[in-house]
């Protein structure tokens, strides 16, 4: 250890970095992680590591803990020539991220994927402290599997991740997902009236992701009203992208839909719908999963190694849920649905496996991780 590393012997956890977000997919697993951290040592100090133009810097706030930010972006591979000042950024990112950690001096960093976790790890990882890399998909990152090279421990969600990933530090801990959602006890009908729907209609819960799926949106504008004049209520989750687009200001004057650009109380939500389409990112995954939702999959075509359609053909294979490839989402989404609503054998079934997937406590699994890992670093 040189003369710059952080000491981290003490093994009672009082001090922990956790960086990374981008999306909600990655920031409401990164709060899980916390809040279970603090309700197992409630006096412990949590610090936020994030990228500042990202959404972390609102939703970690609103979520009680403190956020520094980090100026960072991808590299865009389709011009070079821009990631010359993306290089810039990312030497600078790691001189504030190497002061972050020296003067916060955690015992350990946890990572949870998205542009910030990168220099933020690394920074420690130079300093000796520990780190843990949480690793949501079934398909992992570059920056994860440099990262991991040096990481303590890598908590994971999927089988098989020892073809990226050293299998002596690999622990299956499943994705932690906002302990709200488990938490709601309301009936399906009870939540569809807090929303403003009628409870003896179908419901349909589409979710783009934080930022939206344009896809997605424009299969549902193109569909409302044939949605409508089935029966069928639609709880639209836009993401900020489009919210303010003409098919979204149009949605308001049809029967039985709302929009809204995001879903605060996503626990209501889901707690409503019969049937829920969503994209294939792992932590939306996990969701459904632990609560048993009858879904159809959109994999974003725009992810590295196609992963979201590895995440959702894992469900499909085991009968768990629908997939329709993302080219294909404008001419058969409506088709799907619409089946789905009419089929209640189909929704049961599809609930049943999605169910049998599903992992319990991933947040407490992780932090015993975390604790076995300040206690025995490799």
């Amino acid at each position: 250890m040189n003369s710059d590393s952080v000491n981290t012997s003490d093994t009672q956890l009082r001090r922990v970095i956790i960086s990374g977000g981008g999306t909600g997919g990655h920031i409401f697993p990164a709060i899980s992680i916390a809040n279970a951290i603090r309700r197992k040592f409630p006096e412990v100090d949590i610090l936020f590591v994030g990228a500042d133009d990202r959404m972390e810097m609102e939703r970690v706030p609103a979520a009680g803990y403190p956020i520094e930010g980090l100026s960072i972006c991808g590299f865009d591979r389709k011009n070079l020539v821009r990631n010359i000042s993306v290089l810039i950024k990312l030497r600078r990112a790691l001189k504030k991220a190497r002061s972050i950690v020296r003067n916060f001096r955690p015992q350990i960093v946890i990572g949870v994927g998205g542009y910030a976790s990168g220099p933020t790890l690394k920074a420690a990882q130079r300093l000796g402290v520990p780190t843990l890399v949480q690793e949501q998909n079934s398909y992992a990152g570059v920056t994860n599997k440099l990262l991991a090279k040096k990481a303590g421990r890598i908590c994971v969600a999927y089988d098989g991740m020892e073809r990226f990933f050293p299998s002596d530090k690999i622990i299956m801990t499943g994705n932690p997902v906002r302990k709200n959602l488990l938490d709601n006890k309301m009936t399906q009908a009870e939540a569809k009236v807090i929303l403003g729907f009628d409870p003896d209609k179908p419901l349909v819960l589409f979710v783009g992701g934080s930022l939206g799926a344009r896809t997605i949106n424009d299969s549902v504008a193109a569909s409302l009203s044939r949605f409508s004049d089935n029966g069928i209520q639609i709880f639209w989750q836009t993401g900020k992208n489009y919210a303010d687009s003409e098919a979204v200001r149009h949605a308001s004057s049809v029967p039985g839909v709302k929009a809204a650009a995001f879903i605060s109380e996503m626990d209501i939500a889901y707690r409503a719908a019969d049937v829920v389409v969503s994209r294939a990112g792992a932590g939306s995954i996990s969701e459904l999963q632990l609560l048993g939702k009858a879904v159809i999959l959109v994999p974003s075509p725009n992810v590295a190694e196609d992963h979201q359609r590895k995440n959702a053909m894992a469900l499909v294979d085991r009968g768990a849920a629908i997939m329709i490839p993302d080219d294909s989402c404008r001419q058969r989404l409506a088709d799907e649905v619409l089946a789905l609503v009419a089929d209640v054998n189909r929704r049961t079934s599809l609930s049943r496996n999605i169910s049998e997937m599903a992992v319990h406590d991933s947040d407490e699994k992780i932090v015993d991780a975390i604790i076995d890992l300040i206690s025995n670093p490799i």
